[in-house]
């Protein structure tokens, strides 16, 4: 390093090394500031709505620009602590927050994926609960629901069957938060068992639960992003890590197989927010003991890193018209895996897929024109922390007065409850098939 490097680094803000202990709200809202204080240039820190009691819902953006979207950076997010006695994955994204922002301009990768990428981090999406353990214990604690007694990840709307519980504050804040990003990739992080855990939670025989699983058409991309984190975990990778009755190969399982549930929020992101969502389950004991959260984050931090580069798989781009112009809400998605809420770009004519490599047909619809056809092939390795760019020019001018400013597909209601088939998710993996038998072999 030659001193002008050396200058620069001495220049760079130095945070107070973050404990491994429990941080209660005040304690957490203090690191948040100072975090946000000392690096704002590349921090952001705002609250997207409060609980029951009135405690913020803070979220941390670490990002080249905090601030604001920029046409083609990909918006990914972590959320723990949905369940409040389900605490280690809380302490981790405050590490993690630590780790990103004092390894910016040390860290090569680090520093170019926080050029690259738009970083949200809520540590807790459910703070009532959290406070409302008393005595901590493996299995079950008072905390897990939030203080109307609703379990957040119960409180979603369901695309399988009415959910007609009361919608509590936190689940209305997460999903207005949705619906002002472009979230392209997620993780919501648990705890009470070590799995990876992948869409859909719940399902219908359509989706495959003939054969006691429900799969996306998109199962390939949400097993290999499963993978992805658990390959990186030492303790996930075991079968049967927790002594329980599930049995994960490589430490991944399809949501349905594992147990069913109704208005999940996993499902809810990738349904009716166009983000793919996995589940996280970090640790075998709900609330283990501050002396393990040392253990707990020299397990996760390559994976929760090795995760969300994930985000720049796949292809991303503009749809324009032949002004060059760009189309917001039409509908964007590879021809053989449609959505049955249809995807569209945003405000800005973006559009994200995440797909593996391959060869694929991108079909472009707008209102009163026939379907156009792109092909794309992606590549095996994503470019220097960017998906496939393939802009889309149509040959005919766009009429955006007509264009709806909703998707009117998409109400929120049962939508697959009527759906009579589905071309993917009824047929095996051949990457389940694939994984399963590396496991058996080398086991």
């Amino acid at each position: 390093m030659d001193c002008a490097s050396l200058w620069l680094v001495l220049l760079l803000p130095v945070v107070a090394a973050l404990d491994f202990r429990y941080h209660h709200q005040q304690e957490m809202e203090a690191f948040l500031k100072k975090v946000a204080q000392d690096y704002s240039s590349i921090t952001h820190l705002h609250s997207i709505g409060k609980s029951v009691e009135g405690r913020n819902l803070w979220v941390l953006i670490v990002g080249h620009s905090p601030k604001e979207h920029r046409i083609g950076i990909p918006e990914f997010k972590y959320v723990a602590n949905m369940h409040g006695d389900e605490s280690v994955g809380r302490e981790l994204l405050l590490h993690f927050i630590e780790y990103l922002v004092t390894s910016n301009g040390r860290d090569p990768e680090v520093t170019n994926l926080i050029n690259n990428t738009r970083i949200h981090i809520m540590p807790s999406m459910n703070p009532d609960g959290f406070e409302a353990v008393l005595n901590p214990d493996c299995f079950y604690n008072k905390g897990r629901e939030n203080s109307n007694s609703y379990d957040l990840n119960r409180n979603f709307p369901d695309a399988f069957e009415f959910n007609n519980v009361s919608r509590q504050p936190e689940t209305v804040a997460v999903m207005k938060w949705l619906n002002t990003e472009t979230f392209v990739l997620s993780a919501n992080l648990h705890g009470g068992a070590l799995v990876a855990s992948y869409p859909f939670d719940n399902g219908v025989p359509a989706t495959g639960t003939l054969y006691s699983r429900s799969l996306t058409p998109d199962d390939d991309v949400f097993q290999y992003l499963a993978h992805t984190y658990a390959s990186k975990n030492p303790d996930m990778k075991k079968r049967k890590p927790c002594k329980t009755k599930i049995d994960s190969p490589s430490g991944i399982v399809n949501g349905y197989f594992w147990y069913p549930l109704k208005g999940g929020m996993q499902d809810y992101n990738y349904i009716w927010a166009q983000c793919f969502e996995i589940t996280l389950e970090l640790s075998c004991c709900k609330y283990p003991r501050e002396e393990k959260l040392p253990g707990f984050w020299n397990d996760n931090k390559d994976s929760l890193l090795e995760y969300m580069k994930q985000v720049h798989i796949g292809v991303k781009g503009q749809v324009f018209d032949q002004n060059e112009t760009p189309l917001p809400n039409v509908i964007v998605e590879v021809q053989d895996r449609k959505h049955i809420c249809p995807y569209r770009t945003n405000k800005f004519g973006e559009y994200y897929l995440l797909l593996l490599p391959g060869s694929y047909v991108i079909e472009v619809t707008v209102p009163g024109h026939n379907p156009h056809l792109t092909k794309v092939t992606i590549p095996p390795k994503s470019q220097n922390f960017s998906a496939l760019k393939k802009d889309i020019l149509l040959p005919f001018r766009g009429q955006l007065d007509h264009i709806p400013e909703s998707n009117p597909l998409c109400p929120m209601i049962p939508l697959y409850r009527d759906l009579q088939g589905h071309s993917v998710a009824t047929k095996p993996s051949l990457f389940l098939f694939l994984v399963t038998l590396f496991h058996i072999l080398f086991k």
